[in-house]
């Protein structure tokens, strides 16, 4: 009878993780917590005889590592599309993905005359995220937006920007890179490329 109990606590269980998979707005989250449900799924199905639970389970966990082994392994092309402050792609940009960047960027608002970096960043020609920043005195580059849509939140675009680009930066004379602790999630993101908190709360790179 126990053990009855547990089989079918992990059939629910295991029910509960793939509908929160479902719920995940980053591909990469879906398909790692998907890919978890699965296995556990799939192991309750062949446990309590149901094969045809099992082998399906075990296709849909097979299907997530094939597309996360893609997401990992896969290289692709970074490159910028530098644009004007007042593109109206850009506006289009911002307005759309609003309630998600406010998210991350509590109290964000978009003021043109303050970024003087403004860029796109395409990834295999497609539009995984905007920049914004505006340079300061001292070699000081302050990060307005760093937002990256939901489809690509798998840190690659964060490497390109504050790594692969450093010597773009470092050619403008900009020798540090400083942002607005805005939520711990992006805090934790930026902390993954070298930032550190400073006394005054802000977060700061050095490029030297």
């Amino acid at each position: 009878m126990t053990d009855s109990i547990y089989l079918q606590w992990t059939g629910y269980f295991a029910s509960a993780i793939i509908a929160l998979s479902m719920t995940m707005n980053s591909i990469v989250k879906f398909r790692i917590i998907n890919l978890f449900g699965a296995i556990l799924f799939s192991t309750y199905g062949f446990t309590i005889g149901a094969v045809p639970v099992g082998m399906l389970n075990a296709l849909i966990a097979s299907i997530d590592i094939y597309y996360l082994y893609k997401i990992f392994i896969k290289k692709d092309d970074f490159e910028i599309l530098e644009v004007r402050n007042d593109n109206r792609y850009l506006l289009r940009f911002l307005a759309f993905h609003n309630v998600d960047i406010i998210k991350f960027f509590p109290g964000f608002t978009y003021k043109p005359e303050i970024n003087t970096i403004v860029f796109f960043v395409l990834r295999n020609m497609n539009v995984a995220g905007l920049f914004l920043a505006h340079e300061r005195e001292n070699g000081e580059m302050r990060v307005g937006l760093d937002y990256v849509i939901p489809e690509y939140r798998d840190f690659k675009n964060g490497k390109f920007v504050y790594l692969l680009l450093r010597n773009r930066f470092t050619d403008k004379g900009i020798t540090r890179v400083t942002a607005t602790k805005t939520s711990n999630q992006h805090a934790k993101y930026l902390k993954k490329f070298g930032f550190i908190e400073t006394k005054s709360g802000l977060l700061e790179k050095s490029l030297n």
